[in-house]
């Protein structure tokens, strides 16, 4: 029993060297944090399909759909037709030709509103020869139909008009949404003579946004003043709708149809069949096809593929 004391006492002695030489030993090496890299092949369209001329068609199955990209059939692989909350930007027009009109500005707003999601995120984006968001400084997007309305009163009208450069800025600013369903409405005539980009340049930076742009005119209503073609043009590239209202009653009426329009559209999904270099520009085209109707499709022209993401 001595003998088995003795032991006990000489480890019980050695025990604070054996941790001290522990603790002064390096630490076991970590496995490093493993780095993926991946290519995000993946084509997300949004697509509205309208029966006449403005009366979009929901509850569509996806056997109704083909998809074509760069004239090749695509194997669809995504497919969705829920009301989600959605990303908006209201990119209002305020340079002299809207003095009179602010009313007719808040009205169509207000009508937006109350046909929308209550979680859609809304930011505004007020022009004249300056482009100016109207959420307070902190706030990127609002929830907020009251913030929103403030927003659009945030700073007088008057000034020339700088449309191009209006949109550019939105489409940067709703690219970093949280949202994946995202939407523009432009509410101009179509004239500019005071941005600094082009029409090309407005075009094709809304080309690399996955954003759909709808427009609404508000060129004066007996001189036709205004330039129609580009807010034509703006909304069809991207897979929206033009709206040429001829009255002001008419105008607020846009916006409700714009919010029902938003909520009744398609998002497809499909991986290209055929590879696709960095910054290659590839034309796509949808078709649907019931049965007994004449439906048409309203989606982007094309997209840019821009090549690999890091994922962690």
């Amino acid at each position: 029993m001595v003998r088995t004391l003795f032991r006990t006492l000489i480890l019980i002695a050695l025990l604070p060297l054996a941790v001290a030489a522990r603790q002064d030993s390096p630490p076991a090496p970590q496995a490093p944090t493993p780095v993926f890299k991946a290519q995000s092949d993946l084509v997300v369209l949004d697509v509205n399909v309208f029966d006449g001329k403005s009366d979009a068609v929901p509850d569509l199955p996806q056997s109704a759909f083909q998809v074509y990209d760069a004239g090749q059939p695509q194997e669809i692989t995504f497919f969705s037709s829920a009301d989600v909350p959605v990303a908006v930007g209201l990119v209002i027009d305020n340079s002299s030709s809207m003095l009179t009109r602010r009313q007719m500005v808040l009205a169509g707003t207000r009508a937006f509103a109350e046909s929308s999601h209550p979680e859609d995120e809304v930011f505004t984006l007020v022009f004249n020869e300056h482009v100016r968001y109207g959420n307070p400084d902190n706030v990127d997007f609002t929830t907020s139909p009251a913030q929103v309305e403030a927003g659009l009163l945030r700073f007088p009208a008057g000034g020339m008009t700088a449309m191009y450069d209006a949109v550019i800025e939105a489409i940067d600013h709703i690219d970093h949404a949280t949202l994946q369903k995202r939407a523009l409405i432009v509410l101009s005539d179509g004239e500019d003579n005071a941005s600094r980009h082009s029409e090309a340049d407005m075009l094709h930076r809304t080309l690399r946004s996955d954003a759909l742009v709808y427009t609404i005119s508000t060129a004066d209503f007996s001189t036709r003043v205004g330039k129609p073609g580009v807010l034509k043009k703006l909304a069809e590239r991207t897979g929206g709708a033009a709206y040429f209202p001829q009255t002001e009653k008419a105008v607020v009426a846009a916006f409700t149809e714009v919010a029902q329009n938003i909520r009744r559209g398609y998002r497809i999904g499909y991986t290209p069949s055929t590879s696709t270099a960095k910054g290659e520009y590839r034309r796509i085209k949808v078709l649907v096809h019931v049965r007994g109707r004449n439906l048409s499709v309203r989606v982007r022209d094309g997209y840019t593929q821009d090549g690999e993401a890091d994922t962690r």
